[in-house]
């Protein structure tokens, strides 16, 4: 290891830490007001013929998929968890897209594994109407998004692989 790498590593796990920290405590902000001013009143429109927002309760995983297994998904979302957070702190992570990537990801599963454990559902609030698509949360966005960029740097680092062996 390089002198002084030690210390990048501290600050790189610090700093995914704290993101981690915001990234569930904005989505349990959302929640607990979704829930306070959603819960049994109409939808609220927030950019008209785009996006509103709605209370509802999701039991199962995406799309309400395999509804009632809630300590199946308990259990493995905090193997998966316990898993990727072992991954990010061992300093095992190749590059740092990869290391944010999988951090977004942990903090979109600990924020909705938090709503599962504690009140046997998931609640979610964000629905777009301009399709018919399902109603959300941040932390299912952050877990989108995070499984986005890591599928992005999977395959970028293919790329560069596969270049480097020409």
């Amino acid at each position: 290891m390089p002198k002084g790498g030690g210390v990048l590593h501290k600050k790189k796990h610090i700093w995914c830490g704290v993101m981690i920290i915001l990234i569930v405590a904005f989505d349990q902000i959302t929640k607990f007001f979704a829930k306070r001013y959603l819960l049994g009143g109409d939808p609220v429109p927030f950019i008209k013929g785009v996006v509103q927002f709605r209370y509802a309760e999701n039991t199962g995983m995406a799309f309400s998929l395999f509804s009632g297994a809630r300590w199946l998904f308990v259990a493995l979302t905090v193997c998966v968890c316990v898993f990727a957070l072992w991954y990010l702190f061992s300093n095992r992570c190749s590059s740092l897209w990869l290391y944010w990537s999988v951090g977004v990801v942990v903090s979109g599963g600990i924020g909705n594994l938090i709503d599962r454990a504690a009140n046997g559902f998931v609640v979610d609030f964000i629905e777009p109407v301009f399709i018919d698509f399902a109603v959300f949360n941040i932390a299912d966005c952050a877990v989108t998004l995070g499984g986005i960029s890591l599928a992005a740097c999977l395959v970028f680092d293919i790329f560069k692989k596969e270049k480097k062996d020409e």
